[in-house]
């Protein structure tokens, strides 16, 4: 199984367009060693030719561009991917799907929940009727009960539901439901390998634990450094949490989830513009590269393969330092 990471940002990407934080000010100014970032999204595949879309960001067409792999060339019009999966219906997941019109119809997976606010609060399934009748919508059970994408044979992917708050459009913003926000457990049916997907973590309970275990690569929330970074950075008044975001440092933070999983490879994604482990050279960086932890970026490849050693760490994580966690009240996440 091969992904693919179109992109690995929070929403707004990395830099924000109207932010000049210390990591959006640095990274286009040259004064931190960071890499620029488009909104979260992946891209699965079994056979590298057809590729499951997992998360259509507002950034999509440019991801496009920049991944020819998803552009065969079989055709005068055509295209590598094949479906789409949303795990929420965030304007940062889900509004790529206007920007694919002219591939309209094209199947999209979605909770029940998902695809009740992109057809009222959110209506984006209603807009796209116009273009060759719209989405083929495809429930994505949230029982535990595994699917297979049509033309995907070998990949079954399961709904994982997980905390969260519906977007501020939805009709059930203060009325949460289960499937408001799901995780992916993805697996390769051929190889026997598995990869957890969830961008959006705010929690881990038994269900969710017990996937991760399951799964050779985690691909976790890595939106917030600490719980009070919208306040701490100045750009905000929401705590993490209350986001539905696990801060990685901190008493049962990210950093101490992971140490539980020590089998597998693990990866933060959907980085905000305000987390200091974008700065390659910060201290929280190292800290992450000392727990074995990498950091998603775009254009990065995850190769799952039963004859390869699938939990292998990636070459590109920095060297290893003496560094201890910080507690939330440590002033060591300051967005320098």
């Amino acid at each position: 199984m091969r992904v693919h990471v179109l992109g690995s940002a929070a929403g707004g990407g990395f830099p924000q367009w109207n932010c000049n934080c210390q990591n959006c000010y640095g990274v286009r100014n040259g004064k931190i060693r960071a890499t620029p970032r488009t909104q979260s999204s992946i891209a699965v595949s079994i056979d590298g030719i057809s590729w499951l879309l997992i998360n259509a960001s507002p950034d999509i067409r440019a991801q496009l561009e920049a991944n020819v792999i998803l552009q065969p060339k079989r055709g005068l019009r055509d295209t590598g991917i094949g479906a789409v999966v949303l795990v929420d219906s965030q304007i940062d997941h889900s509004s790529g799907l206007l920007m694919l019109r002219e591939g309209c119809p094209f199947d999209v997976y979605a909770s029940r929940m998902v695809h009740q606010d992109l057809s009222t609060g959110f209506p984006v399934f209603t807009m796209l009727e116009s273009w060759n009748g719209g989405i083929n919508y495809c429930e994505l059970a949230i029982d535990g009960s595994a699917i297979t994408p049509a033309g995907f044979d070998g990949l079954r992917i399961t709904a994982v539901p997980i905390c969260g708050k519906a977007p501020p459009y939805s009709p059930h913003r203060h009325d949460p439901h289960p499937g408001d926000n799901v995780a992916l457990y993805i697996e390769d049916m051929n190889s026997g390998t598995s990869v957890f997907y969830a961008p959006g973590l705010g929690g881990l309970d038994d269900t969710v634990i017990d996937y991760m275990q399951r799964s050779n690569c985690l691909m976790v929330d890595g939106t917030f450094w600490r719980e009070d970074e919208m306040i701490f950075a100045g750009v905000g008044t929401k705590l993490a949490r209350e986001m539905g975001h696990l801060p990685q440092s901190g008493r049962g933070g990210m950093i101490e989830k992971l140490r539980d999983f020590s089998r597998q490879r693990k990866i933060l994604i959907h980085i905000n513009n305000t987390n200091p482990i974008l700065d390659e050279d910060s201290p929280e960086r190292a800290i992450l590269a000392k727990e074995g932890i990498e950091v998603a970026a775009d254009g990065m490849e995850i190769l799952l393969d039963a004859s390869e050693d699938a939990l292998a760490k990636s070459s590109s994580l920095a060297p290893d330092v003496s560094a201890q966690v910080p507690n939330q009240g440590e002033n060591v996440g300051v967005i320098r």
